[in-house]
């Protein structure tokens, strides 16, 4: 495939998402991520008042930003853009200094307990490259997760962004997020995190 002509994108229906976290557990499998830390996981939320109460799931990963400030801020080159958008980094070149994951807005990098550099999810681009999709996509049960290319307008990613309003975490930031959310609610992504999201 041509890499002009490919920019990877991620799409979540939220309206199919029922918080399984079957997500997670592939994608520790699939990359080997260490105990006490993930590459992508799913933010649940209670909303509400007993007896009127509601439960908010948002999977959250990295959003392989069009503009990822994370790459021009590493002072040793360890994060890089392919063509296609994937962002990447060299676990050989990364010094663990962590300025990728203070400038990340979304707080989806973590830094490897043993290794101490830093991690985080690249959509499984050893999959793409074979013709394979990322295994979370594979692996949910609900069909929530779909992954494209955005620059081909007969794309399953294409047709449901055309069909539904989608929406971008942070779009403020300038980042232009690739990872969109049917059904989005902003409360969800607001609310606080859990303790264990404490040591990311």
């Amino acid at each position: 495939m041509d890499e002009r002509k490919v920019r990877w994108g991620f799409l979540i229906d939220l309206r199919k998402c029922i918080g399984c976290q079957t997500c997670e557990v592939t994608c520790k499998m699939e990359n080997g991520v260490h105990l006490g830390v993930w590459r992508s996981w799913v933010k649940k939320v209670e909303k509400g008042a007993y007896p009127r109460t509601t439960r908010g799931f948002l999977p959250l990963l990295c959003n392989n930003c069009e503009k990822p400030i994370c790459v021009t801020v590493c002072p040793v080159n360890a994060n890089q853009q392919r063509p296609d958008g994937i962002v990447t980094f060299n676990p050989h070149r990364c010094v663990g200094c962590r300025y990728c994951m203070a400038s990340c807005p979304y707080e989806v990098r973590y830094l490897h307990p043993l290794k101490r550099i830093v991690e985080k999810c690249n959509w499984c681009h050893h999959r793409i490259d074979a013709g394979l999709r990322p295994a979370c996509v594979e692996a949910c049960p609900t069909g929530a997760r779909v992954f494209g290319n955005l620059m081909d307008p007969d794309s399953e990613i294409r047709r449901l962004m055309a069909q539904h309003h989608v929406s971008v975490l942070q779009p403020e930031m300038g980042t232009q997020p690739q990872v969109y959310y049917i059904d989005y609610d902003e409360e969800v992504f607001a609310t606080k995190r859990p303790f264990r999201w404490k040591w990311r």
